[in-house]
């Protein structure tokens, strides 16, 4: 796959969750929308949780690649972009209840995306991660984990889509 597809894909994934976060007002950012559901601020705490090292992993211990380096592509895609599939969040990424300051969080999601896409520029994508593992999967490639992080932020950002349509934002 071209560098400039992934990169392309990385930008167009943050740039869609920043334009849905804009979306919502402090006064509904912090409230929970209906049942079983948190907060849009909490989606976000939880993209920030799952996200936030991913430079670090990238830039991290890597071996060569005996596979094909997007062999766990359609894998990742079909698991996180199946949005009838209730998923339940690790603990270490659960967020808490908050409150959470939107515009923060809209930092904090600016920082990350250009780590990555700093990352993306400048590394070997075919290397595979050794820093990070996800259950179920082996070992992912530079690749794999970028597609992991794209994959994972289109399906938050589809369910704070359907937060602000229920909220009738748009």
């Amino acid at each position: 796959m071209e560098r400039q597809i992934v990169l392309n894909d990385f930008t167009q994934t943050f740039s869609d969750l920043e334009n849905v976060i804009s979306l919502f007002k402090s006064e509904n950012f912090n409230e929970v929308p209906f049942n079983d559901s948190w907060t849009p601020a909490q989606v976000v705490q939880h993209l920030i949780l799952a996200n936030e090292n991913f430079a670090a992993i990238l830039n991290g211990s890597t071996k060569e690649t005996t596979r094909a380096i997007d062999e766990q592509l359609s894998r990742l895609k079909s698991l996180f972009l199946n949005f009838e599939l209730k998923m339940k969040s690790p603990v270490f990424i659960l967020p808490a209840i908050g409150p959470y300051d939107q515009q923060q969080q809209v930092e904090i999601i600016s920082n990350i995306k250009n780590d990555c896409l700093n990352a993306i520029t400048a590394l070997d994508l075919s290397r595979t991660c050794l820093d990070f593992e996800l259950p179920s999967f082996e070992l992912l490639t530079r690749l794999e984990a970028i597609y992991f992080v794209i994959y994972h932020t289109q399906r938050h950002t589809r369910q704070l889509k359907e937060i602000a349509k229920f909220l009738k934002l748009y």
